[in-house]
């Protein structure tokens, strides 16, 4: 198991997440009489806090004209953690439709991915205006949307939840040392993690049976109705073209005359252009119909407009990713089996 290659950067995809939830913060600066003289984007970097501490401290001189820009933001990925609370069945899969290719993956394993935002300033007013404007949108979670595996389209809300906030004002040191405003919010990400995506049919169900017992007493308990689904088709798949309308059919009308109704069945499904009938009574080449059957449109048709059959032929054609119904059955057991 373990040596299969697989990537589906899914803890690069919430890293980018996380980060362009603050890549767009302004701050701005008044004077005296209230009126705003400048406004200045927050620059947001990934790294440790310790790294740009380092570089600001290797540059003293306060009156240099290139220095580190303050205020800035930095975050970065301090951990993961298994999520029991989350967890499901490990052996179970689900069967995913990507453009019509049956996809086969196990259910995702959920981690929590905790990360450190770090706000740098040297005015607390500059760091006051920050944090107002990212702390309203954590109460205490914000959910992004991340596609965790783009070959099936798999998407999840990501809970981002607001752990803690701490402060740290750096203020000694002489006159030449530059004031450090240090406020760190901590943020877990609950995400999921997915294993190999393999192209396979297998385990796609195809057949539901629900058994009634006559109790709950699992040990002692006889069997006594069984209910299943299987799939019905809600269109033509094998081009029987059964027959063909002889006149034109309004939407009004629930009697329609066909060609020949040889192959038309009562109690069966016809389908006419997009529309579904149920055929209720045959009377020669007259046909009584109940009209947009299995919630589809009654339509007007044409004369001479091709009719076909659905059945169990179309049942069996069904492919992954299209609309179908059920077929629902209900038989009762007279064995006593358990």
């Amino acid at each position: 198991m373990l040596g299969t290659y697989f990537y589906h950067e899914i803890l690069r995809k919430t890293v980018i997440g996380f980060g362009t939830l603050f890549n767009d913060i302004n701050i701005r600066h008044r004077d005296a009489s209230g009126t705003s003289f400048s406004n200045l984007k927050v620059p947001l970097a990934y790294g440790p806090i310790q790294k740009f501490l380092a570089r600001i401290q290797q540059q003293p001189n306060l009156d240099r004209e290139i220095a580190l820009t303050l205020p800035r933001l930095s975050f970065e990925l301090t951990g993961l953690q298994y999520d029991p609370s989350r967890k499901t069945g490990v052996t179970q899969t689900f069967i995913a439709n990507q453009d019509g290719n049956v996809k086969k993956v196990y259910m995702p394993v959920p981690y929590n991915v905790t990360f450190e935002l770090n706000v740098i300033s040297k005015l607390n007013d500059d760091s006051l205006q920050i944090i107002e404007q990212i702390l309203p949108y954590f109460q205490p979670s914000f959910n992004i949307t991340i596609n965790l595996i783009s070959a099936i389209g798999e998407k999840k809300d990501v809970p981002i939840v607001m752990e803690s906030i701490t402060q740290n004002d750096q203020y000694e040191g002489g006159f030449d040392s530059r004031r450090l405003i240090i406020h760190t919010l901590r943020f877990t990400a609950k995400t999921y993690l997915f294993g190999p995506v393999a192209d396979s049919t297998d385990g796609l169900i195809k057949r539901v049976d629900v058994d009634y017992y006559t109790s709950t007493n699992i040990k002692t308990a006889k069997r006594v109705q069984r209910y299943t689904a299987t799939p019905k088709a809600l269109q033509d798949y094998n081009d029987d073209n059964a027959t063909t309308v002889d006149g034109a059919i309004s939407t009004k009308v629930t009697k329609i005359k066909v060609n020949a109704s040889t192959d038309l069945t009562v109690g069966g499904r016809i389908i006419i252009g997009g529309e579904i009938m149920y055929v209720e009574n045959i009377n020669g080449q007259d046909v009584n119909v109940i009209r947009g059957y299995d919630n589809t449109a009654v339509a007007e048709h044409e004369h001479g407009t091709t009719v076909n059959v659905l059945n169990a032929a179309d049942d069996v054609l069904i492919e992954p990713g299209d609309d179908f119904g059920f077929n629902e059955t209900s038989s009762f057991f007279t064995d006593g089996g358990e």
